[in-house]
């Protein structure tokens, strides 16, 4: 039983259960070889309902245990990118031009090259610095290797016998020469289709030191590559187990930290009250439930957690913390919430210009779809320190009126007045505040679309895209399905939580 009954242990039940897929899944975040072969099994996550956690003032900790959590926030973090993130890969590590680090490496490496070029320039050879490193060679090749790779194991081992290459230099017989040959022969085999031509460059390499070199820079380029095939590998089975080793590490951090659920229940509960109260009625939408007044009963914990999660979309980021539970995806939904603010500008400056314009012009497919990419390219850089809305709409209104001019006179329309283009400039202007009608307006309806795609569950049909919105609804929608892919993995892992503190 936990220590302090006042903190959610949803791990009490159905614990032994789980242990060893739990410890399968960290084995393999942190990156046993052994690990990533096993087969991992699912589990189903634990139902048994938490308590409602307190809050609890910070505690003092030992190095070791500062240490200990920071290992388990860092193993957790890293399942859950591995998860979320399809596009995830490991990268080669490169220091900084100018570095100490890099400095002192390239001063070792160019030792110890030295040092073996200095070997083998010696009359007889010695060859002890050489084997070492084939011996190295061998290691990084066989963990290329998986276990039905029975024939290959059997070349490298024979050839590379380490013994026989040191009787053969004893008796001077030792052709290093060959050796690379078959190392190199044998990369070929291993390596991704990536990699084929840095393979090939080896071959015309004649200098053995140059070489050796060579051959270990293509070999941790391949095992980089063997990292990231093992991540792709073992994606499905984290996902089915991620869940529970994300809330059990959670858990052991909030045992440590008591007071980690406070952000999370000020969210929630702020997110409560707003919808018992109906402050943000046209600024956020409420699910299904909500209550019509603050005297009325409580509204369910489904449409709480679905408007809690649109709260995040309106996040100030630079003021206040962002709930617990959601930290490891703080810049996910930053690059949402900019994503969503870009396109509510876009469909704002898009409905302005179409209703000014003649009603046949909107219903060109080619000029709308041009006059959209125009606008975003405009928009670009709006993550950017650098970028001034006012500006950019300025720019973006002069673009619009010269495209509506050129496709109406392409028309055969009336043409636009000077009177016509200041106003529609001015409107396009005007939606750089925040409070202005036509943008407010669209913000409202693209949260409704999210809100009641939320709430869909991907059940068919899905909810159809708010009026105004359809010359964006292709963007929305894609933004739609990353939003719903945090928030539904986030629920699965962190439910148990919100319904305590919601109880």
């Amino acid at each position: 039983m936990s220590e302090n009954p006042g903190k959610p242990n949803i791990n009490e039940a159905g614990k032994s259960k789980s242990n060893d897929s739990e410890q399968d899944l960290e084995d393999a975040v942190e990156g046993s070889d052994e690990a990533v072969q096993k087969t991992i099994k699912s589990v189903s996550p634990s139902t048994q309902r938490v308590q409602r956690p307190h809050s609890s003032p910070p505690r003092f900790v030992t190095v070791e245990e500062l240490l200990e959590t920071a290992k388990g926030v860092t193993n957790m973090a890293l399942a859950h990118e591995i998860v979320v993130n399809g596009d995830f890969r490991i990268k080669p590590v490169e220091l900084p031009e100018d570095s100490l680090e890099k400095r002192v490496k390239e001063i070792v490496h160019k030792a110890f090259w030295d040092c073996l070029s200095v070997q083998l320039s010696e009359e007889p050879p010695t060859y002890d610095h050489a084997i070492k490193l084939v011996g190295e060679i061998k290691e990084t090749l066989l963990s290329f290797l998986l276990p039905g790779h029975t024939r290959l194991r059997n070349q490298i081992t024979e050839v590379l016998d380490l013994d026989l290459i040191k009787q053969e230099a004893e008796n001077g017989a030792l052709d290093i020469s060959k050796l690379a040959e078959f190392i190199i022969g044998m990369m070929g085999t291993l390596c991704a289709p990536a990699r084929d031509e840095e393979v090939r460059k080896l071959k015309d390499i004649k200098e053995i030191v140059p070489l050796f070199r060579a051959i270990f820079s293509v070999l941790d380029l391949m095992k980089v590559d063997m990292a990231n095939f093992a991540v792709t590998s073992i994606r499905p089975h984290l996902m089915q187990q991620s869940v529970d080793y994300e809330r059990k590490k959670f858990q052991q951090l909030l045992e440590k930290q008591p007071n980690s659920l406070d952000f999370v229940t000020q969210w929630l509960e702020e997110a409560a009250d707003d919808l018992m109260n109906q402050k943000y009625k046209n600024a956020l939408p409420a699910g299904g439930g909500a209550a019509g007044s603050g005297d009325g009963p409580m509204p369910n914990p489904v449409a709480v957690q679905n408007y809690a999660y649109l709260k995040l979309l309106k996040w100030d980021h630079l003021q206040r913390p962002f709930p617990e539970t959601v930290l490891m995806d703080q810049a996910r939904f930053q690059e949402l919430q900019l994503q969503l603010e870009q396109l509510t500008i876009l469909g704002a400056v898009l409905l302005v210009t179409f209703s000014m314009a003649a009603p046949g012009i909107s219903s060109q497919a080619d000029f709308a779809e041009k006059l959209k990419m125009i606008v975003k390219v405009l928009l670009t850089d709006t993550h950017l320190p650098s970028f001034h809305l006012k500006d950019a709409l300025t720019t973006i209104g002069e673009k619009v009126c010269l495209e509506v001019s050129s496709c109406l006179a392409l028309c055969g329309l009336t043409a636009f007045t000077t009177e016509k283009e200041a106003v529609l400039k001015g409107q396009i202007q005007s939606v750089a505040s925040p409070d202005d009608p036509i943008r407010r307006i669209m913000d409202s309806r693209i949260l409704i679309f999210l809100e009641g795609y939320l709430a869909s569950g991907h059940q068919k049909p899905l909810p159809t895209v708010p009026g105004g919105l359809g010359p964006v609804q292709k963007e929305l929608e894609e933004v739609a399905i990353k939003f719903v892919r945090l928030v539904n993995y986030n629920k699965m892992v962190f439910s148990p939580y919100y319904d305590a503190i919601l109880s």
